[in-house]
């Protein structure tokens, strides 16, 4: 089936128009009619290849919503209609002992990504969301809650997931105390999921420049860490912190923060963090981990809490072919908090 999105067609190049193919429906596949897609820093990285491995032409996209257009033969779950989503993973073994446990996002043989995958029967690049149609295998369609701003519901599959699965894993539930470490579009997202969860949320920042938008997120504290007195006061204060800094820094600020048995969760810096002090860790038994996506259960499970608590994020509508600008403008931080595609503006062109 021919389709037409945007794509980067080398390393670090501006996005532009690409018509391109996609696979046609295999029994058990569904074809979805892409009406929005998120933007996530994540493509960003694989336009200039930052993370190594990227291949051209690419068409970036993970956070995808829309409607089914068709479906195979096997499909028994998704109707033409529907309004589905799909997020950064399209495929993986599905036999595993990670797959078995509804953790397809660590499959033993490796997840298949949304775009810049390898597509297990063919071997073809897979292609993403800035297009206006993909096709998915039905284990990987996720339905969304029909209460939900439709326009609002994209960064959910990334943003979404990645800051509720270490949330929901660790246990946070009402009364837990919850730091947040930055407040781009991972933080507001850990604080609208933490908040909505009954916890207990600090925002943690360098100044105090977020500190109105942290209060009308949701975020009951604000805590500035280059404040020596307040830092000092706060130790021992938290269950749990969700580090979302997407740049190498320095994890020994935060984790005397910690209580005992406390856990950093590090969702942001994706490389190398500055050189670590063992010395909080050792004498509060506090630990650093780090946590991706979620599963396609657990993704959907944070679809039904997003559409019972109403918690969406805080969206900017581009249109497609303001995506260059966007990408610029992301660099800066100059976003609150996620840009979101109208797919209808690629007919318009």
């Amino acid at each position: 089936m021919k389709t037409v999105g945007y794509a980067a067609k080398s390393e670090g190049a501006q996005l532009g128009e690409y018509t391109f193919e996609r696979r046609d429906l295999r029994d058990n596949d569904v074809e979805i009619e892409i009406l929005y897609c998120g933007v996530c820093h994540s493509d960003l990285h694989a336009v200039r290849n930052d993370w190594g491995g990227s291949r051209y032409p690419l068409v970036p996209g993970h956070e995808i919503v829309g409607k089914v257009k068709a479906i195979g033969s096997a499909v028994k779950n998704y109707e033409k209609g529907d309004t589905v989503a799909v997020g950064c993973m399209v495929d993986s073994c599905q036999s595993c002992k990670q797959c078995d446990n509804g953790e397809e996002q660590f499959c033993q043989e490796g997840m298949v990504g949304t775009y810049a995958g390898k597509d297990r029967e063919t071997g073809e690049m897979t292609q993403g969301g800035y297009s206006k149609h993909i096709v998915v295998r039905e284990e990987f369609v996720l339905s969304v809650p029909e209460n939900l701003e439709l326009s609002r519901v994209a960064p959910l599959l990334c943003a979404g997931i990645t800051t509720y699965s270490p949330l929901h894993k660790w246990g946070v539930t009402k009364g837990s105390r919850v730091a947040v470490v930055g407040l781009g579009g991972l933080g507001h997202m850990a604080v609208k999921n933490a908040v909505a969860m009954g916890a207990s949320v600090t925002v943690v920042g360098r100044s105090e420049s977020k500190k109105d938008d942290a209060v009308k997120l949701g975020a009951q504290h604000y805590l500035v860490s280059t404040d020596e007195d307040a830092m000092k006061a706060s130790q021992s204060a938290f269950d749990i912190i969700i580090d979302t800094v997407p740049v190498k820094h320095d994890l020994s600020i935060y984790t005397p923060l910690l209580d005992i048995d406390g856990t950093l969760v590090i969702v942001g810096q994706v490389g190398p963090v500055e050189e670590l002090n063992t010395v909080p860790l050792l004498m509060g038994r506090r630990r650093i981990a780090g946590s991706l996506i979620g599963g396609i259960e657990e993704t959907q499970q944070m679809l039904d809490f997003c559409g019972k608590n109403n918690v969406l994020p805080e969206c900017e509508m581009i249109n497609i072919d303001q995506i260059n600008t966007a990408y610029e403008r992301m660099e800066k931080s100059d976003v609150r908090y996620r840009f979101v595609i109208d797919m209808a503006s690629l007919e318009a062109q």
